[in-house]
């Protein structure tokens, strides 16, 4: 199993819920587009600009949201992202200030 988070950062002049609506209608973009090839598929999205519950770090987090994708096998994942056009990639560039990946080894713990 490949699973695959993505941190978004919403674009300058983008609201908290402005980036919310956009991405959600966005991740049905992504289904559409890539849904022969996930195993699952999560959004998760800021819940407010300040993080005021306790233990909150005191640097905050320059992230408005992380997408977890899995991917079954390897070939599934180049399927959904070794094309010459990504038929999302315009429009996720055009709704954030930045964005990256980070491949991971899921270990549940309880």
């Amino acid at each position: 199993m490949i699973k695959v988070l993505w941190f978004l950062k919403r674009a300058d002049g983008l609201s908290l819920e402005e980036f919310r609506e956009w991405w959600l209608a966005h991740a049905q973009d992504v289904l559409a587009s890539q849904s022969p090839h996930l195993a699952r598929y999560t959004v998760n999205i800021r819940v407010a600009d300040k993080d005021d519950l306790p233990g909150s770090p005191a640097l905050g987090c320059e992230w408005d949201g992380v997408a977890e994708q899995w991917f079954a096998t390897r070939e599934d994942f180049a399927a959904a992202y070794d094309r010459p056009q990504s038929t999302t990639r315009s429009d996720t560039l055009a709704h954030t200030s930045a964005f990256t990946r980070l491949v991971v080894d899921e270990t549940p713990l309880c």
